[in-house]
């Protein structure tokens, strides 16, 4: 995609104690998007290590840092980030690398040539282990019975949406676990 028409792109991580990750995240995410206008917002959730000061001295012209007085978790973080972000898609994923941003080109084409209003990821090597696998596929299986909604994996962080479906979303407590029902219950194609 050329980046003088291709839209421009907001993407929204929350990180907390992620001080060993956010260069090395910021790369990455720089080499994906090379080719698109984009922001980077890195939301400290209240870190207690040198997060915040490790992404101060990054040197990407695209990287906003918005810093929490303290942890508030994850769905405040990322409410603080998508209420900023200026972006015509709301990329989300997670500040722990286990989401990689090489994917969010082909997900930006699928939202844009498909009908939808997000496009979520999935988690195919988890690094999580057994006993947080197990009850993940439980949540899942009866989140598609209950709702109809076929999503595979509703926890994977890395989501991309049109900015009116990511406006809407109201997040706080642990509703960042539920982002996708939530965007289905508001009517949103996934």
């Amino acid at each position: 995609m050329n980046s003088n028409t291709s839209p421009f792109i907001s993407i929204v991580i929350p990180v907390y104690n992620e001080e060993e990750n956010v260069k090395l995240l910021s790369e990455r995410i720089s080499e994906a998007m090379s080719d698109f206008n984009y922001e980077l917002i890195l939301v400290d959730d209240g870190s207690t290590d040198r997060t915040r000061s490790n992404i101060k001295v990054i040197d990407n012209p695209h990287l906003i840092l918005v810093g929490l007085k303290k942890n508030y978790g994850q769905s405040l973080a990322l409410a603080a980030g998508i209420d900023l972000a200026k972006g015509d898609y709301i990329v989300t994923l997670d500040g722990d690398l286990q989401n990689d941003p090489r994917d969010i080109p082909m997900m930006i084409e699928r939202i844009q040539k498909g009908d939808f209003d997000v496009v979520t990821g999935i988690r195919h090597k988890r690094k999580d282990k057994f006993l947080k696998t197990i009850p993940s596929k439980v949540a899942n299986f009866m989140v598609r019975k209950a709702t109809k909604m076929n999503i595979k994996d509703n926890g994977c962080a890395l989501k991309v949406f049109n900015k009116e479906t990511a406006k809407e979303l109201n997040l706080y407590g642990e509703m960042h676990r539920f982002i996708n029902l939530l965007a289905f219950l508001n009517g949103a194609r996934i």
